[in-house]
């Protein structure tokens, strides 16, 4: 027999086998540690896998090193060297076996506290996930499969209607109408759907409309699994398609196992009119209306006015048209153009029509509630109305929304920012709901938070006004950034009205966000070229009394005096015409101003606050308020200017005056070197933002 030993015993006697061992616990470890902490440290994941390939290639190198040479304690010997050396201890050989178990420890260790802490990471996204109620539902816009394109007004009828009778039932949570516009009919990740609305169910339909002929599909979905729960088509006659919304609503009660009250369950069966000629008007006006607050291009709401005149023609009684005509106008009156006071009246008395005809409508509340929000500023009496539609509809976003608003306007602004949080949760991806809530935060002087809520606002719209100006006014007067702010103007859609809003006419009287920009730059040229003509949209009187304002900023008097001349005439017919239009009191202390007759300038400024002083309006009458300041700045009287800075900085919410501004804006060019003045820009009568929600 052979001296000659084997290869199995040559691999042991080289220490082949407890390299190898040696190899794979300490590896395992490295993989432990890569696995485990490198994701805690946000190392990317591709350095996670090439550490894993770097020991899988590094295990056969370690073998061929293990059998070629041997640690000493001389060093490393190749084998052949080391086999003609003295023994090493056998207390000394075991070492390595001491490391392994250390090695394995440890690697054990991390394994477990791995586990641990991707356990601990997962928990919140499996809360986040369970905090999605099964009860909830998206309803996504139906197909329109009829052979007439034009008939698309008809199946987005079909669709809010099935909506709103849904979003009657308090035990489901509904997802606006306006939210769910944004999506395709059929989306192709409904997943992400899902995530992005909060919902755990959405239901796609198609209409096909024929002559007297009506198909209607749908089909009820899990989101998050993508299935189907159910589906059903209905054939009927154009006169039956109430009765197919109130069968889809009530399937998909029963099939999310929603309980209905009795009176729940009424409103579901309810049919809006039984004339089917109204109903088709209506549903065109809701067409031109969704257009109209899209464009607010005031022949668009004309002709949605003209449609539901028309169905309140066919069928008096139809409290729903009657109520979306009052909400039509109302919203005209509030962005477009001031309605006069009889016409508010006759607005009132047809809203009160509404209510009485159908007490448990709650659009009827709604349009009423907004006629004493917009037209009469009764905020009592609006959020009465605003309350009882959501005792009716407890889904309704818009009636929530609009609470937050009038709380608002009352000052109470942690009523305001709960309110306008939930109907955000109903209203997840309208641009305008966290647009208001960063307008909310530049009145408290939050300037982060503004610009978090805008930023968000902007992502969903980045034509949407309030996200924008909330977000201009945190780089001006929060920072002080104008090149930000330059940089910040040039990526917004050059079609966005920043020049004309009346809801947000701020700034210095009649200017709007582009030139008070390019006045705080110092670039007066720039600013009046904006009003070079009236393509921007501005009526003349606006145009010219910003001119004049600009010129009178820039130290310009023969120029401001030209300006004003030529849009005084055009003012003081229009506040004639409306004793009560703020904008043109106004616009109008401005022109005075331009034309040196300081004494009527300072009568009319504090005209606007006795009309709506920050008692009784927190938003626009601080902003009354503050334009007598900029007024008695320009007229001479300092002490009375920087009375009135004072008690807005003391104020949790004083249309947006900080330090910043104080400092930076030329209005106050001519009371800067005022030691008064030069104490308020030490900032200590500013309220902290810990002090404004109190």
């Amino acid at each position: 027999m052979s001296d000659k030993p084997s290869f199995f015993s040559e691999l042991k006697r080289r220490n082949v086998y407890k390299v190898a061992v040696a190899y794979a616990v300490v590896g395992w470890l490295i993989a432990q540690i890569a696995t485990q902490i490198f994701p805690f440290l946000e190392i990317p994941n591709w350095v996670v896998r090439l550490v894993i390939v770097l020991i899988a290639i590094g295990f056969p190198i370690a073998l061929v090193i293990a059998w070629a040479f041997e640690a000493t304690p001389q060093g490393i010997k190749r084998t052949e060297i080391a086999d003609a050396m003295p023994s090493t201890p056998a207390k000394k050989r075991r070492a390595w076996i001491y490391v392994v178990i250390v090695g394995a420890a440890f690697s054990i260790g991390l394994f477990f506290i791995g586990r641990y802490t991707a356990q601990r990471i997962q928990t919140p996204r499996q809360s986040e996930a369970a905090t999605v109620s099964q009860k909830s539902i998206a309803v996504l816009p139906f197909e329109n499969l009829s052979d007439d394109k034009n008939a698309a007004y008809f199946t987005d009828g079909i669709q809010d209607e099935i909506l709103t009778k849904l979003a009657s039932i308090a035990d489901l949570k509904v997802i606006s109408r306006t939210s769910t516009a944004k999506y395709k009919s059929k989306p192709e990740d409904l997943k992400t759907v899902s995530q992005q609305l909060g919902v755990a169910n959405v239901l796609e339909g198609s209409v096909q409309k024929s002559g007297d002929k009506v198909r209607v599909n749908v089909q009820l979905i899990d989101a998050r699994a993508d299935s189907h729960l159910w589906a059903k088509t209905y054939d009927r006659d154009l006169a039956d398609v109430f009765a197919i919304q109130t069968e889809v609503a009530q399937e998909i009660a029963d099939s999310l196992q929603a309980k209905l009250s009795p009176a729940e369950a009424n409103t579901v069966a309810r049919a809006p009119t039984e004339n089917t000629e109204a109903y088709d008007f209506f549903l065109k006006g809701e067409f031109e209306e969704r257009e109209a607050e899209s464009s607010l291009k005031p022949e668009v709401y004309d002709q949605a006015a003209s449609w539901y005149r028309r169905a309140i023609a066919q069928d008096p009684k139809f409290a729903l048209a009657i109520a979306r005509f009052v909400n039509s106008r109302m919203q005209r009156h509030w962005f477009v153009e001031p309605l006069s006071e009889k016409e508010l009246e006759e607005l009132r008395q047809t809203a009160q029509d509404a209510v009485k005809l159908a007490p448990t409508l709650a659009e009827a509340h709604v349009s009423l509630g907004i006629v004493y929000y917009f037209g009469h500023r009764q905020y009592d009496e609006a959020l009465g109305e605003f309350r009882r539609a959501i005792e009716l509809q407890p889904n309704n976003a818009r009636a929530l929304e609009y609470s937050g608003y009038v709380h608002r306007r009352q000052g109470r602004w942690q009523e305001c920012l709960s309110e306008l949080s939930k109907a955000e949760e109903q209203d997840p991806r309208e641009a305008g709901v966290p647009g208001n809530f960063s307008t909310s935060h530049t009145q408290l002087r939050m300037w982060k938070e503004a610009e978090r809520y805008a930023a968000r606002s902007l992502a969903l719209n980045p034509h949407t006004v309030d996200g924008m100006r909330a977000l201009l006014i945190s780089y001006l007067n929060g920072r002080g950034d104008f090149k930000g702010a330059r940089r910040l103007l040039e990526t917004f859609p050059p079609d966005a009205n920043l020049l004309a809003d009346a809801a947000h006419m701020t700034v210095e009287g009649p200017l709007g966000l582009r030139a008070y920009v390019s006045v705080l730059e110092g670039n007066y040229a720039a600013a009046l070229q904006l009003f070079e003509n009236q393509s921007n949209g501005l009526g003349e009187n606006a145009r010219l009394s910003a001119r004049g304002t600009v010129h009178i900023l820039a130290g310009d008097a023969a120029g401001a005096r030209g300006e004003m001349e030529k849009a005084r005439r055009l003012v003081e017919a229009r506040l004639q015409e409306r004793p009560s239009d703020l904008d043109s009191m106004i616009q109008l202390s401005w022109i005075y101003l331009g034309l040196d007759r300081k004494s009527d300038a300072l009568k009319l400024a504090q005209r606007a606050v006795d009309f709506l002083p920050p008692e009784k309006d927190a938003l626009v009458g601080t902003f009354t308020l503050y334009n007598v300041a900029a007024i008695k700045a320009r007229t001479g009287d300092a002490t009375g200017a920087i009375d009135i800075l004072r008690r807005l900085l003391a104020m949790p919410a004083g249309h947006e005056v900080s330090v910043i501004s104080l400092k930076t804006n030329p209005v106050w060019a001519p009371i800067r070197n005022d030691p008064g003045f030069q104490e308020l820009l030490t900032g200590k009568e500013l309220v902290g933002p810990s002090e404004q929600l109190r």
